[in-house]
């Protein structure tokens, strides 16, 4: 009887609960709110296809397991939400899914935040098939997270985020307090990026915890997630907390590295990090603190070196502040391969030993790395390599190397290491799969290896063999496929209008013409003169030329009522092909616009003349270039040339990534030529690139044995190679940092200036 009485409340309870699920069209904000007050669990509240504009969704209930309440898009891809827009979650079992954001940015600190207030956090929610496109602040100093995790047990899947332009990890996990510890959340399946560069630091793609609860067990699981161009900064993925996974992403030719910054016990298995022959800046796997197990994973032309290479493992502080570096111990780094990749273990990277006298105590990284093996890996080169597979930058600590196996080095002479021979297994997917040829080769077998189980396609090890891949059976192509991430019903390819050249002959059909291209096309100055005299706003990408590549057309600026010959509006490339610009000295020729410099412009000039402006590009607070490059151009009788120096406070940003002088005829230049500042001393601030090469330079500088020519405050990447320099009157040409990537070579001077190369530098500390 008590049986029978059990079955029939059970039965009454589906009951109920089928009866209670609705789902309910809203199709304003008032609705919305009203449908979200309303819900009850089981019911599924529908946002009516079109924009939403300045809509604040604080999505505030209580679901079940087996009966969550859903908001979604009418129809997916078709729900729009943009200008000053966010969506809040607070509440049990509540699911997200569809939405568009776009063409605005946040009010508030983040875009989507698994919390409604700092009293009701979200368990158990899902935000899934969402996306967030260029959705970035005007400002880009200003800081927000576009998805921020708090609460327990929440997961962000199949979501396609890309262009995060501002200060700020695009995914915050935030730790702080018992309900958002060990919580368990799960980050999997989404497309991230591209991530512009920043000029800075805090531009990372996800942040899991910060150096205040980096003690905190996390749990939460990366997997399966595609992160594309992520060049935000030298960090890619920063972890700091306890016990997380990363496992099976890919990570393609990114600026950076997935860095275990803080925390310990990580497992980073069977990843991708996939770089190219053209760039030295995209990093593997950075490791800190203890207890990591890095394995499975497969490397393919990584190149960088120190914070970018493809295992870099630091030196730490000893009794290390919660922000800093504590000492990698206890680490395991097996089974991995490395394809084609530059000196591909790198330790002690970080060590400033040297610079003890002008760093404080507790800032000197001189703990080296200890219990650490390295065994069961494969590097394999194509091509015979000189370069040496292992590289200390302190004296070695305590690693273990054991059954490592080398093939395209010259021979190594490494305990640990041997030169075996490999083949290329699988040619056919994005990547060369490579295995040893004798498949027996006896492996070492450490503590806890046999959870070393499967490789990183998931096949099982048996037999087990060295590297990545025990099989090339059963592997998916689609690993490498990016419509297999993100949302379902996005794609990212874009309808590229084709461009088009447009012949202009006067003021106003060049003005006018600027105001109605579409980005990409091309002005082709037909007349030998063109006179302005008013600023030229260019808000969308274009190419001036002349009609003749052999007679230049004149572009002429007179004085006025204006401070710059051009003002660049944000994502905007200008290129400049064989025209003469002639200045007014109270006229900077390039500037960036003050009002919305949210995303990085791009300067191109070529074969051009640039004669009598205060400066060719002067920046200011805020702005960013990502790209100033000039060559085989004749640059003269100017007061200053590149000022690049608006970031005077001391916290690692910059106004521009690359600055690139080439094959130039330089003359008659009353202040400094550049002008190129980062302040603040921040070694994760990897930024900061100035070629010199080629140029002849003459009658330039400010009469005095201290002034600099090339200023180069900070700046990390410095070449001046193959320059000629007469006639110079200021004391120094050029003072290098040295110890930061700063170089010269093949330089001649005619007359008393010099370069110099200063290592050491007392700096202002960023913390």
């Amino acid at each position: 009887m008590k049986k029978l009485l059990y079955f029939s409340l059970f039965l009454t309870l589906i009951s109920c609960s089928v009866s209670n699920t609705r789902e309910v069209l809203v199709s304003n904000k008032e609705e919305l709110t009203k449908g979200i007050k309303e819900a009850l669990p089981g019911d599924v509240i529908v946002m009516s296809n079109g924009i939403w504009k300045d809509v604040e969704i604080k999505f505030k209930a209580d679901g079940l397991a087996e009966n969550p309440i859903i908001l979604k898009a009418e129809t997916p891809g078709k729900v729009f939400i943009e200008g000053q827009s966010f969506l809040k979650i607070g509440g049990h079992f509540l699911e997200v899914h569809d939405l568009f954001f776009r063409n605005g940015f946040t009010p508030i600190n983040s875009v989507i935040q698994f919390k409604t207030d700092n009293k009701n956090f979200a368990y158990d929610c899902k935000v899934v098939n969402c996306v967030i496109e260029d959705y970035t602040q005007l400002d880009r100093m200003k800081k927000d997270h576009w998805v921020e995790f708090w609460g327990q047990r929440n997961e962000l899947k199949s979501c396609y985020i890309a262009g995060k332009s501002n200060n700020g990890p695009t995914v915050r996990v935030m730790l702080k307090g018992n309900q958002n510890a060990n919580c368990y959340h799960v980050i999997s399946n989404n497309y991230f990026g591209p991530r512009p560069r920043r000029g800075g630091p805090h531009g990372e793609t996800m942040q899991i915890g910060d150096s205040y609860t980096s003690m905190v067990p996390g749990f939460v699981q990366v997997e399966n997630n595609y992160f594309d161009s992520c060049n935000g900064e030298v960090e890619v993925i920063s972890n700091k907390s306890n016990y997380n996974t990363f496992s099976h992403n890919v990570f393609n030719k990114c600026e950076g590295s997935l860095v275990l910054r803080h925390g310990n016990y990580a497992t980073v298995d069977s990843n991708w990090f996939l770089g190219d022959d053209n760039s030295d800046n995209i990093g593997g796997i950075r490791v800190v603190n203890t207890g990591h197990w890095i394995t499975n994973n497969y490397f393919y032309k990584i190149k960088g070196n120190e914070f970018r290479s493809a295992i870099a493992v630091m030196n730490g502080i000893p009794k290390s502040p919660l922000n800093r570096y504590n000492q990698v111990t206890d680490v395991v780094i097996a089974h991995n391969s490395w394809v084609d990749c530059i000196t591909p273990l790198q330790f002690s990277v970080g060590s400033n030993v040297k610079k003890k006298d002008v760093l404080p105590k507790s800032e000197i990284r001189s703990a080296l790395p200890i219990r650490t093996t390295v065994a069961n890996n494969l590097i394999y080169n194509s091509n015979v390599e000189s370069t040496e597979i292992v590289r200390y930058y302190d004296t070695p600590g305590d690693i273990d190397f054991e059954n490592n196996f080398v093939y395209g080095n010259e021979e190594v002479k490494i305990d640990g290491f041997e030169n075996a021979e490999m083949e290329i297994v699988n040619d056919k997917l994005q990547v060369p799969l490579v295995g040893l040829v004798k498949r027996n080769t006896a492996l070492f077998d450490g503590f806890n290896f046999s959870i070393i189980n499967q490789d990183i396609f998931s096949n099982p090890r048996n037999p087990n063999q060295a590297g990545a891949i025990c099989s090339s059976g059963g592997e998916k192509p689609s690993i490498f496929d990016i419509s297999k991430y993100g949302a379902f019903w996005y794609s990212s390819t874009k309808n590229n209008t084709k461009s088009k050249s447009i012949k202009v002959k006067s003021k106003n059909e060049f003005l006018s013409s600027l105001n109605e291209i579409n980005a990409g096309d091309t002005l082709i100055i037909e007349s030998d003169l063109l006179k302005l005299d008013q600023t030229v706003k260019v808000d969308k990408s274009v190419v001036i030329m002349s009609l003749n590549a052999d007679k230049k057309a004149i572009i002429q600026f007179v004085s006025g009522d204006y401070s710059a010959a051009f003002i660049l509006g944000p994502d905007v490339d200008i290129i400049m092909n064989n025209i003469v610009l002639n200045g007014d000295k109270s006229l900077n020729c390039i500037m960036p616009d003050k009002q919305d410099m949210s995303i990085a412009s791009n300067v191109f000039i070529d074969n051009c003349e640039l004669n009598g402006f205060k400066s060719i590009y002067q920046s200011i607070k805020g702005s960013f270039a990502d790209t100033i490059q000039v060559t085989n151009s004749l640059i003269g009788d100017l007061v200053n040339g590149f000022i690049l120096n608006s970031e005077i406070e001391a916290i690692g940003d910059y106004n521009a990534e690359f600055l690139i002088l080439k094959n130039n005829q330089v003359a008659n230049v009353e202040k400094g030529f550049v002008d190129f500042y980062r302040g603040g001393y921040d070694e994760s601030t990897i930024g900061g690139n100035f070629v010199f090469e080629n140029n002849n330079l003459e009658y330039a500088g400010i009469t005095g044995s201290k002034e600099v020519l090339l200023e180069t405050v900070g700046i990390v990447n410095v070449h001046i190679t193959d320059n000629t320099f007469s006639s110079i009157k200021s004391g120094l040409i050029a003072k290098l940092w040295g110890e930061k990537n700063n170089v010269q070579s093949g330089n001649i001077i005619k007359g008393k200036a010099k370069i110099i190369t200063e290592e050491f530098l007392t700096q202002k500390l960023m913390y």
